[in-house]
């Protein structure tokens, strides 16, 4: 299995913003073979910072089967709007991608 993740530090006064993005867009994972499972996560609140961090999290049968959604059309309608929420970003999100050592 593998997992996808993006980081993004969220702007304070943007959160509901952004969350309404993630909320009504048509990611079209579900279409993809060998994809299992995703969630948005909201962590704490950065208030010296102003800013919540927030994690996209996908599980994938496998690396490559995560792949081949970066490369297929399906990744492209998805995210083609997604430089409509960069303004409620600090920074640029951050990718981490994990290969399932133990555990089910």
């Amino acid at each position: 299995m593998f997992i996808a993740m993006n980081r993004f530090k969220v702007k304070t006064d943007s959160v509901d913003e952004f969350e309404a993005v993630w909320k009504t867009r048509k990611s079209r994972l579900d279409e993809m073979e060998g994809f299992i499972d995703f969630k948005l996560l909201r962590g704490p609140a950065n208030r010296d910072e102003n800013y919540t961090l927030y994690v996209s999290h996908s599980t994938w049968a496998s690396y490559d089967a995560f792949e081949s959604w970066t490369k297929s059309q399906n990744f492209r309608d998805a995210h083609k709007q997604a430089g409509d929420t960069k303004p409620s970003y600090i920074g640029s999100p951050a990718f981490e991608g994990f290969s399932i050592v133990e555990g089910a």
